[in-house]
This record gives C-alpha cells, sequence and structure tokens, in this order.
C-alpha cells in the first residue's frame, strides 16, 4: 500500500480532460507530502544526463565462459544493498572487442531506468573493466549531495512516485529518464544538519556493507589458504565413472563423477590434519524448520513490521550469501513454534544454498520448512566454521554437483552424510569464526556530526559480519525514519 502517492477522493473536469478523457486512476495519482520544500532529482545534477552515461546492451552472443571484460545487468541493483551485488548472473563475461570503456570508478552512482526501475546502487571502487547494460543510467550527481539523493532514492517516497509516472502494462517498464521528475525533499528545521546527518547515516550503512563482503571473502580466502598449504603428498588425477561408481551412486543425472566434485572432496581427504566423514561425525543433528502451512499450524497474520508476541521468521530466500539476513518477516500465530537456539545454523538447502547462525539469544525466531536447521551442544565457534565451510563448498560447486530436480534444486538430507569437513585446528576455527561474529561494545557517548564517521570505521576495524549487519540495520531504521520526518516536515532527532 502506497504511503506517499495516493489516488484522490475526487478529479476537476479539466484533468479529466488533460487525461484525454481516460478515467483510470493510476492517471490521478498525487504525491501527498506535508512539506513543500523539495527539487526535482534533475535540479541535483552536476550537468544534463546525456547519452553517453546511458549503458550499452551488447546481446546475448557477446557472452562468454571466460573473458576479462564485464557486463553489469539491472539484477545487481537490489533494494536491500547500496552497492552492487555481483554474482555469475548479474556480472557476464563478455567478448573484450564488444566492449565499452565507460570510465566506472569508485563513488558512481549507477541507477535503472528498465525493469526494476528505480533501484540505485553506488559502486564501491574502480569497475575498469566492466561496462553497463543498457538499461543502467551513471548518473553525475553533485557531489555533495550525493549520500542524501542515495538515501532518498532507496526510500519508498522516491519508488512511488516513479511507481506512478511510469506507463503500466508492459511486461518490462521502461522509465527512460522519468526518475529525473522525481522530487526530493528538503529539511525546513536545522537544514544543514540534518543533511550532514542523512548523509553520514547513508555513508556509514555503505561502509559496513562494503567491509561484510570484505569479511566474506577473507573468510574463504582462510579456509582455501588452510586447505591448499596442508595437502598430503598425493595429487589427484580425475578419472571417469565406472559403472560400479554408478551402481553404488545409484544415479545418472548427478554431478557426483564431476571433476568439479571429485577434486574438492580429495581436497578434504587429503589434508594433513584429517576430517570428519560427515555432519553427524562432527556432533550435528539435521531438521526441517518448522512447517508454516495453515493445515499444520492454522491461521496465520505476516507483517513487514515487528508486533508484540509475533514470532521473526527468517526465510532462507532472504539469505544473502554472506550469512545475513536481506529481509526479515514477522509472523503471528497463537500455537507454540519449533524455534531457533543459539548456535544453530539454519541453510537453505532449496535453490538458495545460503547459511544464517544464530549468534544471539533470540526469542521467538523460527524459519520454514526450507530451511535446514544443523544444531550441536551450542558451540558457536564450531558452528561459524561449519556455515563457512558450507559456503566454500557452494562456492566451488559441491552442492551444485549434489543436488537434485530442477528450479534450483534441492540439497536433500539424504546427502549430507557423503559431504566430509576438514579438522581444522581450533585456533583456525576461532580465526573465521571472528570474521563472522565478534561483538564489539559501540562506544557512541561521544559522538558528533563530526566525528561520527571516526568513531563507526573504529568499530567496524574489529567487527565481524554479524555485528556489521546489526548495526548497519539499526543505522537505516534511524535513516527511514528521519526521511519519514523530512517529508512530513517534523523536526529530526539528531541520534548519535
Amino acid at each position: 500500500m502506497n504511503r506517499y502517492v495516493r489516488t484522490p477522493d475526487a478529479v476537476s473536469y479539466n484533468e479529466v480532460v488533460n487525461s484525454q478523457y481516460k478515467l483510470s486512476s493510476s492517471l490521478f495519482l498525487k504525491l501527498v507530502m506535508p512539506n513543500a520544500n523539495s527539487k526535482k532529482l534533475a535540479d541535483f545534477l552536476s550537468r544534463k544526463l546525456n547519452r553517453t552515461d546511458l549503458g550499452v546492451e551488447v546481446g546475448s552472443l557477446s557472452y562468454i565462459d571466460k573473458s576479462p571484460k564485464y557486463f553489469l545487468r539491472t539484477k545487481a541493483l537490489q533494494d536491500y544493498s547500496y552497492i552492487p551485488e555481483l554474482t555469475s548472473e548479474t556480472m557476464l563475461p563478455i567478448l573484450p572487442k564488444d566492449f565499452v570503456n565507460m570510465h566506472l570508478r569508485k563513488g558512481d552512482v549507477v541507477i535503472s531506468k528498465d525493469s526494476n526501475i528505480g533501484e540505485v546502487v553506488i559502486l564501491e571502487k574502480d569497475y575498469p573493466d566492466c561496462m553497463l547494460s543498457g538499461a543502467l543510467y551513471k548518473l553525475p550527481l553533485k557531489e555533495e549531495w550525493k549520500y542524501y539523493l542515495l538515501a532518498f532514492i532507496k526510500h519508498d517516497i522516491f519508488r512511488e512516485q516513479l511507481n506512478a509516472i511510469v506507463p503500466k502494462g508492459a511486461t518490462i517498464r521502461h522509465a527512460k529518464t522519468l526518475f529525473l521528475d522525481c522530487v526530493i525533499p528538503l529539511p525546513n528545521n536545522n537544514a544543514e544538519n540534518v543533511i550532514k546527518y542523512v548523509s553520514i547515516l547513508t555513508e556509514a550503512i555503505i561502509n559496513k556493507q562494503v567491509l561484510i563482503k570484505q569479511r566474506h571473502a577473507e573468510i574463504l580466502r582462510l579456509i582455501d589458504e588452510e586447505l591448499y598449504n596442508n595437502q598430503k603428498e598425493a595429487t589427484f588425477t580425475y578419472q571417469l565413472p565406472t559403472l560400479k561408481d554408478l551402481q553404488e551412486v545409484g544415479r545418472l543425472d548427478t554431478g557426483l563423477y564431476s571433476s568439479v566434485f571429485k577434486e574438492s572432496i580429495n581436497l578434504i581427504h587429503s589434508y594433513s590434519g584429517g576430517y570428519k566423514n560427515n555432519i553427524y561425525a562432527l556432533g550435528y543433528k539435521l531438521n526441517r524448520g518448522q512447517n508454516l502451512q495453515e493445515s499444520n499450524i492454522g491461521k496465520s497474520i505476516y507483517s513487514d513490521k515487528s508486533h508484540d508476541h509475533f514470532y521473526t521468521l527468517a526465510l532462507p530466500t532472504y539469505f544473502s550469501e554472506y550469512g545475513t539476513i536481506n529481509k526479515t518477516i514477522y509472523l503471528g500465530n497463537p500455537n507454540k513454534l519449533k524455534t531457533l537456539s543459539q548456535g544453530e545454523i539454519v541453510f537453505g538447502a532449496e535453490a538458495t544454498f545460503r547459511g544464517f547462525v544464530v549468534c544471539d539469544k533470540k526469542d521467538k525466531c523460527i524459519t520454514n520448512i526450507h530451511g535446514i536447521t544443523i544444531s550441536n551442544n551450542g558451540n558457536l565457534i564450531q558452528s561459524i566454521f561449519v556455515k563457512s565451510f558450507l559456503d566454500y563448498l557452494v562456492r566451488r560447486g559441491v552442492i551444485d554437483a549434489v543436488k537434485v530436480g530442477g528450479h534450483g534444486g534441492s540439497f536433500a538430507q539424504k546427502y549430507w552424510d557423503i559431504i566430509p569437513f576438514p579438522n581444522f585446528p581450533e585456533s583456525k576455527q576461532k580465526e573465521i569464526a571472528a570474521l563472522y561474529h565478534n561483538p564489539q561494545e559501540y562506544q557512541s557517548s561521544d559522538c558528533t556530526l563530526a566525528n561520527f564517521l571516526v568513531y563507526d570505521d573504529s568499530y567496524n576495524s574489529t567487527a565481524g559480519i554479524y555485528e556489521l549487519d546489526k548495526t548497519a540495520k539499526h543505522f537505516q531504521q534511524l535513516l527511514s525514519q528521519a526521511i519519514d520526518d523530512i517529508v512530513n516536515d517534523r523536526e529530526v532527532v539528531i541520534r548519535l
């Protein structure tokens, strides 16, 4: 339901005439914003938008398996992230001869005009070997307004405006440059400090999202390094499957015979520290999450906002590859449902293949039947290592090799007994775990607008992924409240 753009109760005759006598309610949507102090997005550009700011569509014939040049698609722009989400589906290798150098630099703001219209990100580093798709614009924003504008473009006030002015009905909607007509409200009270407050909160969130990616990459690097640097002398040689192999597995539609799977498993078997045959040998038990069907638990109420006595619902479909949750849903149900405990791993075993570790004591937190809960005696460090190693196996393609079925596939419980886990030293497991979960006290009593980012950077330097995500979500709540206050012309309370 729209909060800022609404259908009026009545329209004038002249408005009907101007709409060419069309009576569709969507044609008369109006922005309801008490704060009249606003400018169009176009007014914040350092120059006019031109054709060279728009990406180029190279076509599917340019896609290849490997290349030093890449093509960024609109899928890389997601509502939960201020920086691009780079995967094999969002950043495609292309023929070098079709590459167009767009001089993508750290700090460039990229917005989508097609498909997920109005979605925006800021580049966290230089991308000299990447070009934008024809659906993406590089916005030449005035530097002093960049983070303030990013916050508003990410907010519902901008999305609702854009949805109202872009024609509906097509399979893929095209905004052209209509996003430049969306208005951005400005504060009327304590304007300079409020603008700075919004800007530094946005910058702080971006800093944390960048570090989350870096921490996760470091986890995978440490695992890779530990395995490869501590191998027995035996070398691996791939061999095609024998009839005996086929009879033992009992399947032809599988990657269990592939070189990717065989080499990865051999890497674990040849680890000098030894290994456990499977997750059960590590002392874990596997169970499905709560069945949320009405036939099982009765009627439920779902909400995007937290309410007293509601369950927090961690759905695997919203897990990120970094072990964070991009979106949380709340569920109201009178029954006693199966809740999660500290130290448990939730692994999305259907299509997502991503995990999350419950690091805090959580009341009334549940997952659904698509999530496998992996529990032991509450050993948090070991659970984080197991989750991290599962991430590593996913990255190597091992889970893809084992999964069954189409539409993303399923990593069925019966296949968990063939995945070994290396016996990493406790010190290495602690090193890996600290990158994911490393609780720190946030010292903010002396924070001001002038030094806030310095304090925050100090916290970030030792915080784990879990803490970075937790504080980023807190800052996002403060940011959303500040934007809502600006829109409604209320005083913004600066909270640091």
